[in-house]
Protein backbone atom coordinates (compact mmCIF):
# COMPACT_ATOMS: atom_id res chain seq x y z
CA UNK A 1 0.00 0.00 0.00
CA UNK A 2 1.30 2.94 -0.81
CA UNK A 3 1.39 6.20 1.59
CA UNK A 4 1.07 3.82 4.92
CA UNK A 5 3.77 4.18 7.26
CA UNK A 6 5.67 1.78 9.47
CA UNK A 7 4.15 1.44 12.83
CA UNK A 8 5.62 3.95 15.59
CA UNK A 9 6.92 2.76 19.10
CA UNK A 10 4.06 4.65 21.75
CA UNK A 11 6.90 6.32 23.32
CA UNK A 12 8.39 7.88 20.48
CA UNK A 13 4.67 9.24 18.90
CA UNK A 14 3.52 10.67 22.12
CA UNK A 15 6.87 12.70 22.16
CA UNK A 16 6.01 13.54 18.52
CA UNK A 17 2.92 14.98 19.21
CA UNK A 18 3.95 16.49 22.71
CA UNK A 19 6.38 18.60 20.50
CA UNK A 20 3.76 19.57 17.61
CA UNK A 21 1.37 20.45 19.82
CA UNK A 22 3.73 22.53 21.94
CA UNK A 23 2.29 21.50 24.82
CA UNK A 24 5.61 20.26 26.59
CA UNK A 25 5.98 23.15 29.20
CA UNK A 26 2.55 22.81 30.27
CA UNK A 27 3.00 19.25 31.25
CA UNK A 28 6.56 19.89 33.17
CA UNK A 29 4.24 22.70 34.88
CA UNK A 30 1.62 19.78 36.01
CA UNK A 31 5.05 17.37 36.82
CA UNK A 32 5.59 20.23 39.43
CA UNK A 33 2.25 19.07 41.44
CA UNK A 34 2.96 15.46 41.48
CA UNK A 35 6.98 16.13 42.95
CA UNK A 36 6.29 18.62 45.08
CA UNK A 37 6.94 16.33 48.33
CA UNK A 38 10.23 15.76 46.71
CA UNK A 39 10.82 19.38 45.64
CA UNK A 40 9.61 21.63 48.72
CA UNK A 41 11.00 18.71 51.10
CA UNK A 42 8.36 16.82 54.11
CA UNK A 43 8.47 19.61 55.94
CA UNK A 44 6.38 21.79 53.79
CA UNK A 45 4.82 18.96 52.01
CA UNK A 46 3.28 18.57 55.73
CA UNK A 47 1.61 21.60 55.39
CA UNK A 48 1.27 22.99 51.83
CA UNK A 49 -0.27 20.88 49.10
CA UNK A 50 -0.31 22.10 45.42
CA UNK A 51 -3.71 22.16 44.03
CA UNK A 52 -3.35 23.66 40.19
CA UNK A 53 -1.38 25.41 37.94
CA UNK A 54 -1.98 27.57 35.03
CA UNK A 55 -0.67 27.68 32.21
CA UNK A 56 0.82 31.61 32.75
CA UNK A 57 2.76 30.16 35.38
CA UNK A 58 1.26 30.46 38.75
CA UNK A 59 0.98 27.95 41.42
CA UNK A 60 -1.90 27.30 43.59
CA UNK A 61 -1.00 26.01 47.17
CA UNK A 62 -3.55 25.16 49.92
CA UNK A 63 -1.94 25.82 53.40
CA UNK A 64 -3.04 24.62 56.64
CA UNK A 65 -3.52 27.52 58.14
CA UNK A 66 -2.75 31.13 58.32
CA UNK A 67 0.50 31.33 60.15
CA UNK A 68 2.01 28.79 58.17
CA UNK A 69 0.51 30.59 54.56
CA UNK A 70 2.59 33.78 56.17
CA UNK A 71 5.59 31.87 56.52
CA UNK A 72 5.37 30.55 53.56
CA UNK A 73 4.55 33.58 51.81
CA UNK A 74 7.64 34.95 53.13
CA UNK A 75 9.72 32.08 52.20
CA UNK A 76 7.98 32.08 48.34
CA UNK A 77 11.67 33.02 46.50
CA UNK A 78 13.38 30.25 48.08
CA UNK A 79 10.52 28.19 47.29
CA UNK A 80 10.79 28.96 43.97
CA UNK A 81 14.33 28.02 43.52
CA UNK A 82 13.82 24.62 44.75
CA UNK A 83 10.56 24.25 42.06
CA UNK A 84 12.61 26.26 39.29
CA UNK A 85 15.88 24.10 39.31
CA UNK A 86 18.22 24.66 36.14
CA UNK A 87 16.42 23.67 32.99
CA UNK A 88 12.88 23.46 34.64
CA UNK A 89 12.10 27.42 35.38
CA UNK A 90 8.03 27.03 34.92
CA UNK A 91 6.74 28.47 38.22
CA UNK A 92 6.58 32.24 38.24
CA UNK A 93 4.43 32.81 41.02
CA UNK A 94 2.66 31.28 44.02
CA UNK A 95 -0.68 32.09 45.51
CA UNK A 96 -1.04 30.72 48.83
CA UNK A 97 -4.88 30.01 50.36
CA UNK A 98 -5.66 28.59 53.22
CA UNK A 99 -7.75 25.51 53.14
CA UNK A 100 -7.97 21.95 54.10
CA UNK A 101 -5.47 20.01 53.05
CA UNK A 102 -7.41 16.30 52.18
CA UNK A 103 -9.65 18.14 49.55
CA UNK A 104 -8.95 17.59 45.88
Amino acid sequence: MSGTRAPMPLKEALAAWIARKRVGPQFDLARTVVDWPQLVGPQIAAIARPRAVARDGTLVVIVANHAWATELGMMTPQILARLNRPGRERVQHIRWQVGPLDGP
